[in-house]
């Protein structure tokens, strides 16, 4: 053009692979490296031979004229904060911990500290009877133990612990296998575990179930709760424990009864719920999964369980979401009862809404 001004077709190179075009009148003399230019970036060239040969250089200035340089926008950065879960042990510098949900029970630590308390002693009927000690710790293979565990978790659905407890110890002096399952009838099963809730409707059930875990699954159970609750009378409860149980895997609150009613009395939901499955889920949304007992800080686990098949309080990752059912549905059998709790006897009687209501 004349007047010495010169039209540059300029490549701006943002972090990546994309280069943005930007055309117009630049400047009217050249700028050499030495007096400030940046150098063109690879990026800047590729394009310039993308477009069939690299830019011109620009002019040399003429006497007298004055020369421009490009304006440079400095974009304005933005501070991206970042929390991550640290394996144990771990600090890292500038590292955030997982934040606390938005919402929590008032006084809900001193409350399960108290029960913590008045369980210590664990002989109510759970800690003797439940699913943890139905089964054959010697049964091999392991799927054997597993199939029990599945079992007696159907059974106890509406019924104590000391009837499911009876029922297994019949089924169990016969072979509780899924082959033996299968060949016993009907009537001789329904004597098996009579009394338990609503025995009729498990005897088909168990059958049910028992040639699934057979055809699919070689005779074991799945190892997931979405394909455990598509078992004929499998509920998200039953679910939840057979994957702490048997699988030693923690994928939930399990959330019976007992759970239920206590949760909804200490006010450890939001908003009143109206059934068990609710329930979790409520909890769920705030209930810490694991705890240092130490410092007191919550923490999702790092890593598995312990090996063994019960909760160890003395290590050093507490599971709270595994924890949670056996000492309610303890406290629920021997102090905060259904009908008439013994709240005189409860250690949370002047933390507990509904003891205070009374």
């Amino acid at each position: 053009m004349g007047n010495g001004v010169t039209f540059l077709t300029i490549y701006v190179c943002i972090r990546g692979p994309t280069c943005f075009l930007v055309e117009g009148l630049l400047w009217d003399s050249a700028i050499s490296e030495d007096d400030g230019a940046p150098a063109p970036c690879p990026a800047w060239m590729s394009a310039g031979v993308a477009r069939g040969g690299f830019p011109q250089t620009p002019k040399a200035p003429r006497e007298g004229r004055k020369s421009y340089s490009p304006v440079k926008r400095r974009r304005k950065a933005r501070r991206l904060s970042v929390a991550y879960e640290a394996s144990e042990g771990e600090e890292g510098e500038g590292a955030e911990r997982l934040q606390a949900p938005s919402w929590q029970p008032q006084d809900w630590r001193r409350q399960l500290d108290n029960i913590r308390t008045m369980r210590s002693g664990k002989d109510a009927p759970v800690d003797q009877l439940g699913a943890e000690h139905c089964f054959d710790p010697s049964a091999s293979p392991k799927q054997v133990q597993r199939y029990q565990v599945l079992l007696s978790l159907m059974l106890s659905s509406q019924t104590k612990d000391q009837v499911t407890a009876g029922a297994m110890q019949r089924l169990r002096a016969r072979g509780l296998t899924v082959d033996s399952i299968l060949q016993t009838d009907d009537s001789t099963l329904g004597t098996l575990i009579y009394p338990v809730g609503f025995w009729r409707s498990k005897v088909k059930y168990i059958k049910q179930t028992t040639a699934i875990l057979q055809q699919r699954y070689g005779g074991d159970i799945p190892a997931s709760v979405a394909e455990l609750v598509a078992l004929p009378g499998v509920g998200p409860k039953m679910a939840h424990l057979a994957m702490a149980v048997a699988w030693g895997t923690v994928s939930g609150i399990a959330v019976d009864t007992h759970v239920h009613r206590i949760a909804n009395r200490l006010r450890w939901t939001k908003e009143a719920t109206r059934s068990p499955e609710e329930t979790r889920r409520a909890l769920e949304e705030w209930l810490p999964r694991c705890a240092h007992p130490q410092d007191g800080v919550e923490r999702a686990p790092s890593g598995g369980l312990p090996p063994s098949l019960h909760t160890d309080d003395s290590h050093p990752h507490r599971e709270l979401w595994r924890e949670i059912n056996g000492l309610l549905v303890g406290f629920g059998q021997q102090t905060c009862l259904p009908v008439r709790p013994r709240c005189q006897a409860c250690l949370n009687r002047a933390l507990c809404p509904a003891a205070r209501g009374l």
